[in-house]
């Protein structure tokens, strides 16, 4: 959709009104006379579709995001049909984590000049590429070069998509829009990696991974048909990625990622035996359990995202404090069926918020140098899932479950007090 009865100069772009135009050529009576709503109408249109394309990104994110996780749903089939022991399919995950980590802050200099739109429909092409090589793998190593082409896209599309908001809509719009977003990955943990599952138990591993396939191969239509043109603003270079460091605010807000993610893997990652052993609720329910938090998270997103609009660093302090005594006080309180699911809903409403605040701080950090700072970003949350999963091995292997969670509630409260202390002179 392009222009519509627009002033000269005025330049279409979706989700965004441009007012530089009607302020050069002056108001015109003879165009209200002849329609007196064409500014509006186009306004509203232009609105539409970047929601629509906001919506595409957030599916994205979906995207890569289930598969990422779905080894994990599907790791005793995948180790059955292979004929490989499960501690070995645990490398996919591994793999694929570590090669994410390395594209966020790679891929952005890498990518250069190249422009956006391309640059998403290339990584979503090659996550179909590897959910098609997934499912045909013949051996082990095979899907484990699957898992190497996965990464790339995984880390290269969340480098690039998680600061997407400010190019599709409104800037008053762009927390909002940054948690729908955020909202694909959410979906991602409540439908995807379930759905997953269970298309893989109900058939096999491989149709699983194909049917991801399918997904992707739509969504690179609808990528096509709805991001608007958007031309690399500069080409992100290693000397930029490292000047976001002696950003201090871009310190902050990758801090807080840090410690966020660290805590939240350190306990999630051993969420079922933490339910089963303190909360003595039996392991059938577990899942059911999960569908609440995952929902609980999806809310947390939609709620923090607003709130963060408003006030972002009281927002992260906020929900920060909330995950960490949620963490500490399951062990306490949470030692019923009852109350210990009271206390996994709060814990995914707290986390879902977390996220969403930590991209809009990083945005607020870094206006002039967005993709740089969610490289970053991104780069850090995946290193730290790895970092967390290993806190909490080496916590469950030498205390009990009350002792993960309180050990993992640490680095949760640390970014309470990193950004309570944080600079607020450009909120």
């Amino acid at each position: 959709m392009n222009e519509i009865r627009r002033p000269r100069n005025e330049t279409a772009m979706p989700g965004r009104g441009n007012t530089a135009g009607r302020a050069e050529d002056g108001p015109s009576a003879e165009a209200h006379i002849h329609d007196p709503r064409p500014a509006s109408d186009s306004a509203e249109r232009v609105a539409l579709r970047g929601w629509l394309a906001t919506g595409a990104v957030a599916v994205g994110t979906f995207l890569v995001v289930t598969v990422e996780q779905l080894p994990t749903g599907l790791l005793p089939l995948i180790a059955g049909g292979l004929r490989v022991p499960e501690a070995r399919v645990g490398l996919l995950v591994t793999v694929s984590g570590l090669v994410a980590a390395a594209a966020a802050v790679v891929l952005p200099v890498l990518i250069g000049r190249l422009e956006r739109r391309q640059a998403l429909v290339g990584l979503i092409s090659l996550t179909v590429a590897s959910s098609v090589l997934s499912a045909m793998s013949p051996s082990f190593p095979v899907l484990l070069a699957a898992r190497f082409l996965a990464g790339i896209s995984i880390g290269g599309f969340w480098a690039l998509a998680a600061g997407l908001a400010v190019r599709l809509v409104p800037g008053r719009h762009v927390p909002r829009a940054t948690s729908v977003i955020f909202f694909g990955a959410m979906a991602a943990n409540v439908l995807g990696l379930p759905a997953g599952t269970l298309v893989g138990t109900l058939t096999n591993w491989r149709t699983a991974f194909a049917a991801l396939a399918g997904l992707g191969a739509l969504l690179v239509v609808a990528l096509v048909l709805l991001l608007p043109p958007m031309p690399a603003t500069r080409p992100v270079r290693m000397r930029t990625l490292l000047a976001q460091l002696r950003e201090p605010r871009v310190r902050a807000g990758v801090l807080a990622t840090f410690l966020l993610v660290t805590g939240q893997y350190g306990a999630f990652t051993f969420v079922s035996p933490i339910l089963q052993k303190i909360a003595r609720i039996p392991a059938h329910d577990v899942g059911v359990l999960l569908l609440g938090y995952g929902a609980a998270a999806i809310a947390g997103n939609f709620l923090a995202g607003s709130a963060a609009a408003r006030n972002v660093r009281a927002t992260i302090i906020a929900v920060s404090t909330i995950l960490a005594a949620a963490l500490a006080a399951i062990p306490l309180i949470g030692t019923t069926p009852a109350t210990g699911t009271v206390m996994l809903i709060v814990w995914g409403l707290a986390f879902g918020g977390l996220p969403v605040s930590v991209q809009t701080w990083i945005l607020k950090a870094a206006p002039h140098s967005p993709e740089a700072a969610t490289g970053l970003n991104t780069a850090m949350f995946n290193l730290a899932i790895a970092l967390g999963a290993l806190l909490g091995s080496v916590s469950a292997a030498t205390t009990t479950m009350s002792g993960v969670l309180w050990l993992a509630s640490v680095p949760v409260i640390l970014t309470t007090v990193a950004m309570w202390r944080a600079n607020q002179s450009r909120e």
